[in-house]
């Protein structure tokens, strides 16, 4: 919706973007102000990467390419948008990934390589971008504002994964895009409610987190998994159910199963409102000739006290629709079965949802290296127990 900015963080490769975007993010979250990341580079990680053990994230870190295919779908949901969005780009060198600034409202330029600063100061300005912030990045030193208007000018430094950006400059930028994005909290949340499906209940998680008393990080809810017992004893079960509003996806998934079997919708701010799409489970002529054009690929191996279904995108980029009736393979029964896979909610959502019947179900999460128990029928796998993974096992 043109409605919102969408703010581009742009420059050459290892300058920072990342970081920076991923803080920015954080510093919003903190003011209680609404928006989104889009990363919109295939290689671009989200905030599990940046919040991860390091060695595990390496592990877990999916690479990508751009292809038109690609880039039509990240145009599309900037043009679309449900919130005022950070886009991080990447590198982005070719003339058929610049269509992204063409969308776009602002930008932030993050420069490391001095000789870099005049292609990207070219793409600005043929772009008609608003440009908030042209910054020198360096692994060190201090932090210098050089100019504070029109255009905030100066070195920021110590932009590494796992660190936060601090510092003058950063906190200015922080204000800056605070102030760009300082849309009424209870406008927005009324505009993208108004769109809700027409359920009895419709869950605003934050005024959930309110009356459950869950704990907070400056304006925000931190839920946890010992958390989910009592969410789940709160809400009625088996009702038609639309959920709104930022959570964990082990969250999600509990509330997805909880729905069962009537309907589950969620609030994405990619999509709108979307019903997670149905799999199903193939039988065992279906699974040996599996369809390689699949948009998701399943590997089912052991796991501490079961299962785990790893699930992995083919493509940095998947529709809904892409993935309505999709297979899932064979699994045994016994023990736990963890859900694992760098996947949008609604596709999380969609896969515990298809997953309901087992004897335990958990989901992966990647800060700490563990999985959260969402349904259970087995008492040795209690809802809300968090369970220690200490093989991560390869990229998923």
């Amino acid at each position: 919706m043109e409605l919102f900015p969408a703010v581009l963080i742009g420059g050459p490769p290892n300058s920072g973007k990342s970081v920076l975007t991923y803080s920015l993010s954080q510093s919003l979250r903190k003011r209680g102000v609404a928006h989104y990341v889009l990363r919109a580079a295939p290689d671009g990680e989200g905030d599990w990467f940046h919040e991860a053990e390091p060695r595990l994230a390496r592990q877990l870190r999916i690479k990508g390419a751009f292809d038109e295919r690609w880039v039509d779908r990240i145009v599309q949901d900037i043009r679309r948008r449900h919130l005022p969005l950070l886009v991080d780009v990447g590198g982005m060198p070719t003339p058929e990934q610049e269509r992204i600034l063409g969308v776009v409202t602002h930008a932030i330029l993050l420069i490391r390589d001095p000789a870099a600063r005049p292609v990207w100061q070219e793409r600005v300005r043929r772009y008609g971008l608003h440009l908030i912030a042209d910054l020198d990045s360096r692994l060190e030193g201090s932090s210098e504002i050089l100019e504070e208007t029109p255009v905030l000018r100066g070195v920021i430094t110590g932009l590494e994964r796992g660190r936060m950006a601090e510092g003058p400059v950063f906190e200015a930028l922080a204000e800056r895009i605070a102030a760009l994005f300082r849309y009424d909290p209870e406008e927005l949340r009324r505009y993208h409610l108004a769109m809700a499906p027409d359920v009895d209940w419709v869950i605003d998680l934050d005024e959930l987190a309110r009356m459950l008393e869950v704990r907070r990080e400056g304006e925000a809810p931190r839920w946890a998994p010992e958390d989910l017992p009592r969410m789940l004893d709160f809400l009625p079960e088996g009702k038609p159910l639309a959920l709104y509003g930022r959570g964990p996806a082990w969250l999600y998934a509990a509330l997805a199963i909880h729905a069962l079997p009537a309907p589950f919708f969620q609030f994405d701010v990619r999509l709108g409102w979307v019903e997670p799409p149905r799999f199903r489970w193939a039988t065992e002529g279906e699974e040996r000739t599996a369809d390689r054009s699949s948009p998701l690929a399943f590997t089912v191996e052991r796991a501490p006290g079961g299962w785990r279904l790893r699930a992995v995108l083919r493509h940095p980029y998947v529709e809904r629709e892409e993935t309505e009736g999709l297979l899932l393979p064979s699994i045994p029964e016994e023990g736990l079965l963890i859900l694992n896979g760098k996947l949008p909610l609604w596709l999380f959502t969609a896969l515990a949802r298809a997953c309901a019947g087992r004897p335990a179900l958990a989901v992966f999460e990647p800060r700490g290296n563990q999985a959260v128990v969402i349904a259970s029928r087995d008492p040795a796998f209690p809802v809300g127990t968090v369970w220690r993974i200490e093989d991560p096992g390869p990229p998923g």
